[in-house]
């Protein structure tokens, strides 16, 4: 029996349907429920040999830890962590890349009941600042890698309390950083769980994370210890993770996402987790990790597939895997029915946020994917379509995707708690007994949620709302266009017109003539009034960190633009 069980009270292969598990899959947990005590603990006692972490440097360098190894470990930093001062709801930044010590660390923190603030390695000065000034952050421990030090470090003056500083790779990177990893050596491995106040929890909070929102300076979303509980349909039931098997997300442990595919979840359902420590995506490089570690259950964004797609699949073996998924944006069917060609896996979609765990997913063997849609509502999560009035919209009609929250004290695990430990800023999401997510979407005629876009990616021309994930699905469908972002410019008569920001595959040259092809191309493959008026050929398109396009520089570079005249 995985070690989920515990706490479904069921396999994942007990439910019969959808609707079964949704009126059925029910979570039990202990008043001080902590992932890093009652799993990873305990799988370190009961399944001391079982894997848990295969994980490659850039270079090739490759290691291997048990579950015991990892509740030894995290032994290890809590202790040392203790002895330096962190203690029960101190709030530490990591920022560690895709080292191991992230887990050992951030498992660490758990034992001690600190808060875990994630940050990405391309943080600049201003960016550390902010978030140790606002975050209130007591320590950092950043990578030794690159130069997130001299970043920290450029605006010193500017940090209005003490931080103490951490450095991995044992770096001498100032005599006012201390070498974690020198520390961590010589700490003990034995730590006992503290009792009575010091004791963590279910409702305590455990993360901070800032989120990426696209006006306005990053927001501080909180989450408990019983958000890891979230994540059991997220890598159980959607990832469908193998129980000994191996699973691949592709995500930097500087963003939340990799609390998604490279720890709760799979680890709930027992399976190792596969950590590639590589400085630049590369498809044809990620093609033959997945062949060479036989890796079973995979999940990647959107764009991430598309450009394994530009290499020859069927050149590698990827027999071992069993299950495909993606999230992070829409998936456009084009993408979908290429990998399923070339692989003969479906890919299933699902969709959450950094202030939840996975509400929305494509599940097997419960639902079959749909290119173009999201799924269902998953178990735990009541998640309806809602107006400006707060209204559940009809079939056809896009509305807000809204999670029903009962009271603060009852909410599905995974939910967030606070923004900003206000009260003022939490109610203006969550308000009238829902959370709004702040994305629209719409319902089919089977009753699928059709992703649209961010409130402030809809685009109102003269009357209609558009959303820009249909037009950009028929565009990449075209064999010129390689990468595609569809925005609203100003627009003197219609309010705002569509625009694509287009890049061009190999082989194609911008031309007046390529643009009256491509406008022709959408009014054929979709409404006429979604046409682009605007194309713009680009080399490259703004995107974050972790591959997502960035619309939002698009619509501001333009509005600028209009400005200007």
């Amino acid at each position: 029996m995985a070690i989920y069980e515990k706490f479904v009270g069921a396999s994942r292969d007990d439910f019969l349907s959808l609707k079964d598990a949704q009126n059925n899959y029910k979570l039990t947990y202990p008043d001080n429920f902590n992932f890093a005590y009652d799993v990873i603990d305990e799988l370190g006692n009961t399944k001391p040999d079982k894997l848990a972490m295969i994980w490659l440097s850039a270079d090739g360098e490759e290691k291997r830890f048990t579950f015991r190894d990892m509740m030894l470990y995290s032994n290890k930093a809590a202790n040392y962590f203790q002895y330096m001062g962190i203690k029960k709801g101190d709030r530490v930044l990591l920022t560690l890349k895709r080292s191991y010590y992230f887990w050992f660390c951030i498992l660490g923190l758990h034992k001690i009941g600190a808060i875990v603030i994630q940050a990405t390695d391309m943080l600049k000065g201003k960016d550390y600042v902010y978030r140790c000034n606002v975050g209130r952050i007591k320590a950092v421990v950043i990578t030794g890698d690159g130069n997130s030090t001299d970043y920290f470090d450029e605006l010193k003056d500017q940090y209005d309390h003490p931080i103490m500083k951490f450095v991995t790779k044992h770096k001498n990177a100032g005599e006012d950083w201390i070498d974690f990893e020198a520390g961590f050596e010589i700490a003990s491995d034995v730590w006992h769980r503290p009792t009575g106040d010091a004791d963590t929890k279910a409702d305590d909070t455990m993360l901070m994370a800032f989120s990426s929102g696209t006006t306005g300076y990053p927001k501080i979303i909180t989450h408990n210890f019983k958000y890891p509980l979230g994540h059991i349909m997220t890598g159980v039931f959607w990832h469908r993770v193998v129980d000994g098997g191996l699973h691949f997300t592709i995500s930097d442990t500087g963003w939340l996402k990799s609390l998604w595919g490279k720890l709760y979840g799979q680890w709930f359902g027992e399976s190792a987790v596969l950590v590639y420590d590589f400085n630049k995506f590369d498809g044809a490089d990620i093609l033959r990790v997945l062949e060479k570690y036989k890796v079973t259950t995979f999940c990647v964004p959107p764009t991430m597939y598309r450009m394994m797609l530009l290499n020859d699949v069927s050149k590698y073996d990827l027999s071992s895997i069993q299950h495909c998924c993606t999230a992070g944006e829409a998936l456009n069917p084009e993408i979908y029915n290429k990998w399923l060609a070339a692989t003969g896996h479906k890919i299933y979609e699902g969709f959450g946020q950094t202030e939840t765990t996975l509400c929305i997913a494509t599940i097997y063997p419960w639902t079959e994917p749909v290119p173009g849609a999201i799924g269902l509502p998953v178990p735990g999560f009541d998640v309806h379509i809602l107006d400006s009035e707060n209204q559940s919209c009809p079939r056809g009609t896009t509305g807000e995707i809204s999670i029903r929250v009962l009271s603060l004290d009852r909410k599905p695990c995974g939910l967030l708690d606070t923004y900003n430990f206000s009260e003022e800023d939490t109610h203006r999401a969550m308000y009238s007994g829902f959370y709004h997510t702040g994305d629209t979407a719409y319902r089919d005629e089977r009753g699928l949620f059709r992703y649209v876009g961010r409130n402030d990616d809809v685009i109102k021309s003269s009357g209609y709302r558009i959303g820009p994930f249909e037009i950009e699905s028929v565009l990449l469908e075209h064999p010129s266009v390689n990468e595609v972002a569809v925005t609203g410019v100003p627009d003197k008569i219609r309010g705002f017109a569509v625009k694509a920001t287009i890049v061009l595959a190999d082989g194609f040259e911008p031309s007046d003539e390529l643009v009256t092809e491509l406008q022709t191309y959408v009014k054929k493959n979709t409404a006429p009034y979604k046409y682009p008026r605007i194309v713009e050929f680009v080399d490259e398109l703004p995107k974050t960190f972790n591959g997502k396009i960035r619309r939002n520089v698009i619509r501001e570079n333009d509005i600028e633009k209009a400005k200007n005249g």
